[in-house]
């Protein structure tokens, strides 16, 4: 087998070796830097945040006051004994209503019908000894005209008659007095209402008349209509003086007013009523006034003594601007809405609030009608950055559905 001649290149000069070294060196040194001073490419900027908005919706509005207060019955009454003597009957039951002329207790009459039987004896008497000295009178009439009798005589039983009269009349009002004292022995309601337990059982003492040691047998509270109080400063008192004197009274002074209440566990305020009282004097050691309105109570939902918030009109009717309360956002102290200008430019807009109307917050000061307000995607958009806006038109829609889902 005959083997392969191999080629011998020649050898290189060393000198010449340095140096084709030494350009290759420099050649990916380079090229090295050349990579290294071409910068990435940045990536390009994200689009602008999406948003909806919509124009302030419009809308003839009263502001509304609030108020916390309590109610109280039309009708009070402590039921009490006239006359004295031991309890005999109760003819109701605890807590149960009571209509006007009920009876609900009984003293025993034994003592007073004696008293009155006693009374009548007596008058039978006076009226007897009445017609003696009248018929004596008569004769003394005559005979003093036939000079029988002299007048002292003749005064005499003139004297006698009027005696024996006013005899009579002092019985009658003793009968009358006997006849009221029994009458008083049967306590009946004075008024409707529902009546609380009884302080006293069958067979105790009881002490009546008209001082203060007498004692108490029950109270009845009226329930249908029921009064709800509560308090308002002076400075209400001044603008609810100044709209009547406008044509809108809201006290009900001169007019009837209606009035909203709700419950503690209601969230809408549904009872109707209407304003029937404003006190006449400011509270000096609080500033306030009492104010009252009047419910119907067919049910006996409402309770004296129950908690509940009243809303009254607060101004006169105005036209208002109205936006979605998520589209309101705080600052420290302050409220603002972000609205979108001609350029799609978030634009940053303090504004004053007012109450919120069926979920939309009313905008009192700080917003113009044809200003796009960003109602939805608040989060995404920042003042002075671009946005992408959706049109939605005016938010009442989107409000009512928001609403009803809260």
């Amino acid at each position: 087998m005959s083997a392969t001649p191999r080629m011998t290149l020649p050898p290189i000069p060393m000198p010449q070796f340095v140096r084709v070294l030494s350009a290759a060196v420099t050649i990916v040194l380079a090229l090295a830097l050349a990579g290294c001073s071409e910068a990435p490419k940045p990536p390009p900027p994200p689009p602008p945040p999406s948003v909806t908005v919509a124009v302030p919706a419009q809308r003839t509005i009263v502001d509304q006051d609030e108020y916390v207060g309590r109610f109280v019955s039309v009708d009070a009454v402590e039921v009490r004994a006239r006359v004295s003597g031991y309890l005999d009957k109760v003819h109701f039951e605890d807590g149960q209503i009571v209509k006007q002329g009920d009876l609900l207790f009984t003293i025993d009459k034994r003592p007073f019908q004696n008293t009155l039987d006693q009374a009548r004896a007596n008058l039978e008497i006076s009226k007897s000894n009445e017609a003696y000295t009248k018929a004596d009178l008569a004769r003394a009439q005559q005979l003093v005209r036939d000079r029988t009798v002299t007048e002292q005589i003749y005064d005499q039983r003139a004297q006698a008659y009027r005696n024996a009269q006013a005899s009579v009349a002092a019985n009658e009002a003793m009968v009358r007095q006997a006849e009221l004292d029994l009458q008083f022995t049967e306590l009946r309601a004075p008024v409707t209402g529902r009546i609380g337990d009884r302080r006293v059982t069958p067979g105790n003492l009881v002490t009546g008349g008209t001082g203060g040691n007498t004692t108490l047998l029950a109270t009845i509270v009226s329930i249908d209509p029921i009064r709800f109080e509560f308090t308002f400063d002076e400075a209400s008192l001044l603008r609810y003086e100044r709209l009547a004197r406008d044509g809108k009274d809201v006290t009900g002074r001169s007019a009837p007013s209606a009035v909203r209440l709700k419950l503690i566990d209601e969230t809408d305020f549904s009872h109707l009523g209407r304003m029937d009282f404003v006190d006449n004097v400011i509270e000096r050691a609080t500033g306030t006034i009492r104010g009252r309105a009047q419910f119907a109570n067919a049910d006996g939902l409402f309770t004296p003594g129950m908690f509940a918030r009243l809303q009254i009109a607060g101004s006169a009717p105005y036209q208002a601007l109205l936006v979605p309360d998520a589209a309101v956002g705080t600052e420290q102290a302050r409220k603002y809405v972000l609205v979108v200008n001609s350029d799609n430019v978030a634009i940053q807009k303090y504004v004053t609030l007012g109450p919120v109307i069926d979920g939309l917050r009313v905008v009192k000061a700080g917003l113009a009608a044809d200003d796009r307000v960003i109602v939805s995607g608040l989060m995404q958009a920042r003042a002075g950055g671009k946005v992408t806006p959706k049109e939605q038109g005016t938010p009442s829609t989107a409000s009512a559905s928001q609403s009803k889902n809260e």
